[in-house]
């Protein structure tokens, strides 16, 4: 595979998760489409490094990092959407704004 078609899936899971972002309205549907962002800028970032220096693991041990460092941010987001939820039934982004005041 060649790295245009890399940088493409990449620049279409970035899209898939911006319109999911900006168009739900649940807490978890939102941070659905902040991780799909994520990931695509990730693959992005992987086949990039693949194709500039493919004799080093310095890009692999990066994005492993990253995606560590991904699934424990969706976990902390789902466990306060979890505790919003169960405190105050809160689990659209109308109704997270009420928190401010």
């Amino acid at each position: 595979m060649s790295l245009e078609l890399f940088l493409v899936l990449a620049s279409a899971l970035f899209c898939v998760g911006l319109f999911g972002a900006l168009t739900q309205q649940s807490i978890v549907m939102l941070m659905m489409g902040l991780e799909l962002m994520l990931g695509g800028v990730i693959l992005a970032a992987g086949a990039a490094w693949h194709y500039i220096a493919p004799a080093t693991a310095d890009g692999q041990v990066l994005i492993v990092v990253a995606i560590t460092a991904m699934a424990v941010e969706m976990a902390i987001g789902f466990a306060v959407v979890t505790a919003l939820f169960r405190s105050r039934e809160i689990d659209m982004t109308d109704m997270a704004a009420e928190l401010r005041e």
